[in-house]
This record gives structure tokens, C-alpha cells and sequence, in this order.
């Protein structure tokens, strides 16, 4: 087995442990956000089943105005907060160390998700050149910047 397949494959193990995905909650919650800079952002959203806010915090794969953000499933389109936007686009955006800010958001059709990977790959390389494997382990599908298995979602602030 080769090193990048044993990285992958610990690094899905690391993406599918909840106590550990959980941990930046927590710091985002305590307002402290500004700790991960830019690259990341805490996403508020509403269970589908139980209408209770459920939290999850994501990497920001585009930004390309003040005023929108874009990130991707790591998870496909199965992940739960996934499918809890798609039931309900009304969400929230914990950005840095700032407010939670009401935001609509919107899944990027196949174009608009292979542009923005195309762009974060130009500026992010090397994450990209290890974040790959890992990610194309979780969706169980290879993954290119001409056609990404890779949901992108608009988080439009109000």
C-alpha cells in the first residue's frame, strides 16, 4: 500500500470522527473563529427531521465578494448538512470572530463547481495535492477540475 493511499485513508477516518470534526464548534462559539483565519467558516443550519440548529464548520473554497462565500461537501451530497440545505436554504454564516449573519444558500450547478475548484486548486495547491486522495477516499470517486463529484454551495449573506 502506498503512502498517499495510507494518508487517505487515515485522513477519511479523521473526517468521519465526530468528536474531532466537532472540536471548531466549539472555538467558533466562543467567538474565537478568527483563530482558523480565512480558510474556514462555521455554518448554522436547521435538522430537516428535528428543525433543531445543528452546526458544522467547513473550508471556504471561494469567496468571491464580501458578501459570499463558497464551500464543498467533502461528503457528497449525502452529508447531513448537505441535504439540511437543501430542505431549507435559510442558514447562518459564523465567519472569523464576527456575528452570525443570516445567508441563503444555494448548490452551484456542475460549471459553476468545476470553475470554483479550478480557481481554489490555482491558489492552493499543495493543500489540494494532499487534501485530494482524502477527499476522492470519503467520496469513493476520483475527482477532477473539469468535472467535480465535489458539491459546491453559494452562502449569500443577507
Amino acid at each position: 500500500m502506498s503512502s498517499t493511499t495510507l494518508f487517505a485513508n487515515a485522513g477519511a477516518r479523521v473526517l468521519r470522527s465526530r468528536r474531532l470534526m466537532r472540536a471548531p464548534v466549539w472555538i467558533y462559539k466562543a467567538r474565537a473563529g478568527a483563530l482558523f483565519g480565512s480558510r474556514l467558516l462555521m455554518l448554522e443550519h436547521i435538522g430537516r427531521k428535528s428543525g433543531a440548529p445543528r452546526f458544522v464548520v467547513l473550508e471556504v473554497v471561494g469567496h468571491p465578494s464580501p458578501n459570499t462565500y463558497v464551500v464543498a461537501s467533502g461528503f457528497g451530497r449525502k452529508a447531513q448538512w448537505f441535504r439540511n440545505i437543501a430542505a431549507n436554504p435559510r442558514v447562518r454564516v459564523y465567519a472569523g470572530s464576527h456575528a452570525p449573519r443570516p445567508a441563503t444558500a444555494r448548490v452551484l450547478d456542475q460549471q459553476e463547481a468545476d470553475r470554483t475548484l479550478t480557481a481554489y486548486v490555482s491558489r492552493h495547491r499543495k493543500a489540494w495535492d494532499q487534501m485530494r486522495p482524502v477527499l476522492e477516499e470519503t467520496l469513493g470517486v476520483a475527482i477532477t477540475e473539469t468535472n467535480t463529484p465535489l458539491p459546491m454551495v453559494e452562502l449569500r449573506l443577507d
